[in-house]
């Protein structure tokens, strides 16, 4: 298709125009439903407002707090769309969006409390019988629809991304030359941070469940899993090759953003904790290399080796995709690691002197300096190779951390 200018009439000028023809087509099918679905939204905000927030706090059902932390600032946000929609109406995109923008901040604090209030509004309706009961009522009203207070609670969330998309579309359908261009391309902007926030947290509560999770699956409370700025990648079971030629038996192995758990089933006999495994080691990712060993299964599978400063593994599994996935996704943590490191500020000439020099590698090989382990790891007991048998120190059994004491070192648990 030519775009070059030319008059009415000729193909030249007849694409152009047609062309605009498109886009102001598009444009004005993106603005209807935009205002549309924007009329819709504030009317179920000003449900939540009216028949929630105003009356909860005129009958005193929860104290101002727990009020505060369900419904946050659901209230400043429908005030603030409230005045949008006017300009919505009007067909006023670009300034509406402009002076909403600014705003935006009270989506910022809704997005980060949306968690927050899904557990305290869970706590109340199973421990305040009177807000139960008005819950039900105000959801039975005919304005509500069948909606639930937890399904309105989520639509200023939804509504971020929305955005993105109806503003997106606006301005690809908009003439450079459009007064409204600069400042619907600035609204883009605005929002799409917002929306990567959101994101951001919901990967960061997913994370977190996930921990959760794991240290369920592990017996006792000595393998510590919750810790902050850990991430959770994956889980498996891999066979542990010994070094004296005995059987390789399987373990199951929890991957981290900092560490690599192994861990032993529970036995039968064990009623409480059958379904539990128990934590035997956990290798920190400080200096790891990660390599993949060829020629032993052939396709069928193939070997895993991974080399700590004081410590070393070698993994085999019967699944040659599964194994590149475990090879994979532990280089990247490791790289990961090794960039966090490089990010950080050096260190004193006396950290300089305590931290132990990694030990040497065969020729070739290069060594992955990796990011600092946790204080939690660096003063637990370290274990020589995977190939001694796990031990169960006693607290007066356990080494006294001093400044030889290598961080980087195998934790036996």
């Amino acid at each position: 298709m030519s775009f070059s200018p030319g008059p009415v009439g000729l193909p030249g000028g007849t694409d152009i125009q047609e062309q605009r023809d498109r886009w102001e087509r598009k444009r004005n099918r993106t603005a209807k439903e935009l205002v549309q679905t924007e009329q819709r939204y504030c009317q179920q905000l000003e449900l939540v407002t009216t028949f929630f927030v105003e009356i909860l706090k005129a009958k005193g059902t929860l104290r101002q707090d727990i009020r505060e932390s369900i419904f946050s600032s659901i209230k400043a946000i429908h005030s603030v769309n409230q005045s949008l929609l006017v300009h919505l109406e009007n067909r006023y995109f670009g300034r509406g969006f402009e002076q909403f923008c600014p705003h935006l901040s009270h989506y910022n604090t809704y997005a980060d409390n949306i968690y927050k209030a899904r557990k305290a509004l869970t706590i109340q309706l199973k421990k305040n019988k009177a807000f139960r009961r008005f819950k039900k009522l105000q959801e039975a009203r005919e304005e509500f629809k069948n909606q639930t207070l937890e399904e309105l609670l989520q639509l200023p969330v939804l509504r971020i991304d929305q955005y993105k998309h109806f503003l997106q579309d606006l301005t690809a359908n908009t003439s450079p030359d459009n007064p409204e261009f600069q400042q619907l391309s600035s609204a883009v902007t605005a929002i799409c941070d917002v929306s990567q926030r959101i994101q951001d947290n919901t990967r960061r509560h997913e994370n977190h469940l996930q921990l959760c999770r794991v240290q369920k699956l592990l017996k006792g409370r000595k393998t510590k899993v919750l810790a902050a700025g850990r991430w959770f990648i994956r889980e498996g079971w891999l066979k542990v090759v010994p070094r004296k030629g005995a059987v390789a038996k399987p373990k199951m192995f929890f991957l981290f953003s900092d560490m690599l758990l192994q861990a032993t089933r529970c036995g039968p006999m064990q009623l409480a904790n059958r379904d539990k495994f128990a934590g035997r080691h956990a290798f920190p990712l400080q200096e790891c290399i990660v390599e993949k060993v060829f020629g032993h299964t052939r396709s069928q599978g193939g070997l895993l080796s991974l080399t700590f400063p004081k410590a070393s593994l070698l993994l085999m599994s019967c699944n040659q995709e599964d194994l590149n996935d475990w090879k994979l996704q532990s280089k990247e943590t490791v790289v990961h690691q090794r960039d966090e490191l490089c990010r950080r500020p050096l260190r004193s000439a006396a950290d300089s002197h305590n931290t132990p020099s990694s030990s040497s590698s065969t020729p070739g090989r290069k060594r992955n300096m990796v990011g600092s382990e946790t204080s939690e790891q660096s003063q637990r007991p370290s274990s020589e190779s995977e190939g001694s048998a796990p031990k169960r120190l006693k607290p007066t059994d356990a080494p006294e951390h001093s400044e030889e004491a290598s961080p980087s070192s195998c934790v036996i648990l």
